[in-house]
């Protein structure tokens, strides 16, 4: 849940079919049932994906047993794989249509990806720690996400070789909107963003009309601060 500084570009190859072990098949849907759906969670394509995506995978191997446990789980190099309840909530609140483009600023262990591409045409994931790239990476290509790109590089610049997005979600937290994040939304598109630093934070959803932001407060977060050009200005 990071973003990121060098500028690797690692490509993943469409979808789906990840191979998963039945052991974990039923905690899948137990988290759905449990943790999703009671806490308001309706877009039946998002409780899909969270139902299909093997989360066992993005965690570290001593902590499978707890791949669908309801909070953060610690990965490498100091970063979190979210909580199932929040990447849902982001999710949902892009409102992906299978057409559209999406940016993520925050690759971690890719996990976020691979529930977005299995909603939207191509996903552009840029993490600034270059090993979580890397693995991230070969991770989503193992499990057959060809159309999830993975870039080592800045987030905070976002990805303008391949602008703009229909959407655009960060999982780590500026102290500002990035600019550069703005211009590279679509008209009508839609931005699911974290602002504040340490335990203030506000989880933003900002939607492009007319070429102004309409921004709203939707929910009181905990992530890792941005790093990179977003430190700076701190």
């Amino acid at each position: 849940m990071l973003l990121g500084a060098a500028l690797v570009v690692a490509s993943i190859g469409c979808h789906h079919s990840p191979t998963t072990s039945s052991e974990f098949a039923g905690e899948r849907q137990k988290m759905v049932e449990e943790q999703l759906k009671p806490r308001g969670i309706r877009d039946e394509r998002v409780l899909a994906a969270m139902a299909k995506v093997p989360r066992e995978e993005f965690v570290p191997e001593n902590m499978r047993g707890q791949s669908y446990a309801d909070s953060a789980l610690p990965i490498a190099h100091d970063q979190t794989i979210s909580q199932p309840f929040i990447v849902a909530y982001m999710t949902e609140q892009l409102r992906l249509q299978p057409t559209d483009r999406v940016l993520e600023i925050g690759t971690g262990s890719g996990y976020q990806a691979a529930v977005l591409a299995e909603l939207a045409r191509d996903v552009y994931t840029i993490e600034i720690i270059e090993p979580l790239a890397k693995d991230a990476s070969a991770r989503l290509a193992r499990l057959d996400y060809n159309n999830a790109h993975v870039k080592i590089g800045d987030g905070y610049q976002g990805w303008p070789e391949v602008a703009p997005f229909d959407a655009i979600i960060v999982t780590c937290a500026p102290d500002k909107v990035p600019q550069p994040l703005t211009q590279q939304l679509k008209e009508g598109g839609r931005m699911v963003i974290p602002v504040g630093s340490g335990l203030d934070q506000q989880l933003f959803l900002l939607e492009k009309k007319n070429g102004e932001l309409a921004e709203r407060a939707i929910l009181p977060v905990r992530f890792v601060p941005m790093a990179g050009e977003a430190a700076k200005k701190q």
